[in-house]
């Protein structure tokens, strides 16, 4: 008997992890637009609600655009791109939301920040999904990047991200399921 109860709390162990990995989002940063001039940030970005563990992705022509984080808000308010702490170049850069608080990206490309390319993303602690999840353009956020761009969402890609999310957690709870059948067969 105490072997079942070892095997069931190893499969409480191993839902939890699948369940955390499911419902973290990947945001495409400016939606369809992606990380461009053209786009609105911060219109993009007051939609969305970001968790701990969700991640950003930039979406960009390599050459053409960049993103930088900034330092701070007044980095971000005045486009004081020397203050960054880390640049991407990839045109396709994936940032990961690993602490609650703000942060700050721009373009690094001259005159792009000044011209509205930059967003604020403010990340939550929170468990769950996140609600309004879409792409934002303008972000504080925190996590590491991979050299992406980003690219602006509409409504729909609020849909598709809360969609993804709940996907993935239907995924988790059958696994779980799935898991837990072949340990009482086994075990009974």
């Amino acid at each position: 008997m105490e072997g079942v109860y070892k095997c069931m709390l190893f499969l409480v162990v191993i839902i939890a992890v699948i369940m955390g990995q499911t419902l973290a989002t990947k945001y495409t940063v400016g939606g369809s637009q992606g990380w461009d001039e053209s786009t609105d940030f911060s219109t993009w970005s007051s939609g969305q609600t970001f968790k701990v563990g969700d991640e950003l992705e930039f979406k960009y022509s390599s050459g053409l655009h960049s993103v930088t984080e900034l330092a701070d808000e007044k980095a971000y308010k005045g486009c004081d791109i020397g203050s960054s702490l880390k640049s991407f170049n990839s045109g396709s850069d994936t940032i990961k939301l690993d602490k609650a608080g703000t942060r700050y990206f721009a373009c690094g490309t001259s005159g792009h920040c000044d011209a509205g390319m930059k967003v604020k993303i403010t990340t939550t602690s929170g468990g769950g999904s996140s609600s309004g999840a879409t792409p934002s353009g303008s972000g504080d956020g925190g996590g590491s990047s991979s050299g992406s761009t980003s690219t602006p969402s509409s409504t729909s890609t609020t849909s598709s991200a809360e969609g993804a999310r709940s996907l993935g957690f239907f995924y988790g709870i059958a696994s779980m399921l799935a898991i837990e059948m072949v340990l009482f067969v086994i075990l009974a």
